[in-house]
């Protein structure tokens, strides 16, 4: 398999504009998530309670976040950014099959993390999108 140098290619408006859109949902829903595990309010508190894990790690969790969606909103580390969500969003899932939640709470993280990539995929170009799906 070859890359094409797919650089002089236009891409379109209506791709940039979508990604833009997918990326923008998941950096606001990321950032509400964050300011939440950082203010801590009751609902957060009793998730905690219900997931078996220390309150304490709340505040540690929410600087986790804000770092990792910095990262996905700087171009240049846009791709190292989806990598380390999709891991943190992986450890949700863990978190929530051990704690026994529903389909909806353990499959919802997964579902994150296809936004992310989704929005990144949209946005960019790159050789790998032209050698694996042909855009």
């Amino acid at each position: 398999m070859t890359f094409s140098d797919n650089r002089s290619q236009p891409i379109s408006a209506v791709r940039v504009w979508s990604g833009r859109v997918v990326s923008g949902i998941m950096v606001v829903f990321f950032l509400m998530d964050a300011v939440l595990h950082l203010m801590k309010p009751a609902p957060v508190i009793e998730a905690f309670h219900r997931l078996n894990v220390p309150v304490g790690l709340s505040t540690g969790l929410g600087v986790l976040e804000l770092v990792l969606v910095m990262l996905y909103l700087v171009p240049m580390t846009a791709v190292s950014g989806a990598i380390l969500l999709t891991g943190y969003l992986g450890g949700a899932v863990a978190i929530q099959l051990r704690a026994g939640s529903s389909a909806f709470e353990t499959v919802f993280p997964a579902i994150l993390g296809v936004g992310f990539w989704l929005g990144l995929f949209l946005r960019r170009r790159s050789e790998w999108v032209s050698a694996f799906f042909g855009g």
